[in-house]
């Protein structure tokens, strides 16, 4: 959709980055992991997952340094480096330099496709319907999201009931 296809565009087209390192930055749940697993096995690139603070700063550096077209390197992240903080000078600057892709936030269409994907994944099918109630009664996000079939699925599996509108109804408005 159009919160992700910039970045899906930017991954694919590796071969093509000015410098062999780039930044995916988004919000959590977004798909940024899913994306890097994607990147890293068409490209035989390096990925460093859930950079932010804490991130070992040296090891980064170093990694940062030895990335080369044929192996490049994708760093995730929720936020920028100028947020983690970075404390290591050589790593803030070339971090600034460091190409950016962002996940932005989701659309309907996204949001709709990640709810039945999540339920797809927890071996159930659901109705259009009970994705289109669940979805204008919860937050729009891809945290909302997940939350949102975490909950409906364990109440379903409390009941021994399958996931229905008059189930999210009840879940929901709790």
């Amino acid at each position: 959709s159009d919160a992700n296809r910039d970045a899906f565009r930017h991954l694919a087209q590796w071969r093509r980055w000015p410098a062999p390192v780039t930044l995916l930055l988004g919000p959590r749940e977004s798909g940024k992991s899913h994306l890097a697993r994607i990147f890293e096995a068409r490209s035989s690139g390096v990925v460093v997952d859930e950079a932010g603070p804490g991130v070992d700063e040296e090891r980064l550096f170093h990694m940062w340094n030895a990335a080369t077209p044929g192996q490049p390197l994708l760093i995730v992240a929720r936020a920028e480096p100028r947020d983690w903080p970075v404390a290591l000078p050589d790593l803030a600057s070339r971090l600034e330099a460091t190409p950016r892709v962002a996940i932005n936030l989701p659309d309907d269409a996204l949001l709709a496709a990640l709810m039945r994907k999540r339920f797809r994944d927890l071996g159930l099918e659901v109705a259009p319907e009970v994705v289109r109630f669940t979805l204008a009664r919860i937050e729009r996000s891809f945290a909302g999201v997940a939350r949102a079939v975490e909950a409906l699925d364990a109440a379903a599996l409390a009941g021994g009931r399958a996931v229905t509108v008059p189930l999210a109804r009840s879940v929901l408005m709790d």
